[in-house]
């Protein structure tokens, strides 16, 4: 439509509509739905505590996914904390950041991905297995030289019509890194992928919780 006509639709002048244009987010507002936006966190369980406590790493994705749709003018919804012990799924579109060891909800989201998976090896250490190729990767931080990195899953997927943006690392880091590349990345994959679902994986080095470098550990491969 013309901006005239949108003007006459709406009840305002066409400068307005003008203004309200050049000031709006990019189009790849779109990758995250259309809000509001509930961003979802693992809750984890310690002896000496009755309430659900959040990891430190969690924490900060969990801030910078906020701060992040802000500046693309999204409401967030609520920033709730996931108790293991139930099953929750999202009521609209949403951020779920766990793996499918913290959450029922992780578990379901990962087990609909035909490309990659998380899996656990006999060595009690958890793996990203790209279900195409066969290859596993198991995070730095748990090689015999343990280094500061790791890995982390990424995925757009829709639950009716609401979007989902999955993030899980082999480890709470992990998910800090994916969540950079992410929004980092947001023109380029919704230009690639649109309103597609897809998933792909990510490693990350740190300083401290600060990622210093990230790289793409399985290239993004769009859902049939």
């Amino acid at each position: 439509m013309s901006y005239t006509d949108i003007a006459a639709r709406l009840g305002i002048t066409k400068g307005r509509v003008t203004q309200i244009r050049s000031s709006a987010p990019g189009p790849e507002r779109a990758f995250f739905g259309v809000g509001p936006i509930s961003i979802a966190l693992p809750g984890r369980i310690i002896r000496e505590r009755d309430d659900l406590v959040i990891a430190g790493p969690d924490d900060a994705t969990g801030a910078h996914f906020s701060s992040e749709l802000e500046k693309l003018s999204f409401v967030i919804n609520e920033r709730l904390v996931i108790d293991p012990r139930e099953e929750w799924e999202p009521a609209g579109d949403a951020v779920v950041i766990c793996g499918p060891a913290s959450a029922h909800i992780g578990h379901k989201l990962m087990a609909a991905d035909p490309v990659l998976r998380m899996t656990i090896g006999d060595n009690v250490q958890w793996y990203i297995s790209d279900e195409v190729t066969g290859e596993r990767f198991l995070s730095p931080m748990d090689e015999a030289n343990p280094r500061k990195a790791d890995h982390a899953y990424i995925a757009r997927r829709k639950l009716g019509s609401h979007v989902i943006v999955h993030i899980a690392g082999l480890h709470a880091a992990g998910s800090v890194g994916a969540a950079h590349y992410v929004t980092r990345n947001l023109a380029d994959l919704f230009a690639q992928f649109g309103d597609s679902e897809f998933s792909m994986a990510v490693t990350t080095e740190f300083d401290g919780l600060k990622p210093t470098n990230i790289n793409i550990l399985v290239p993004p491969r769009k859902w049939s």
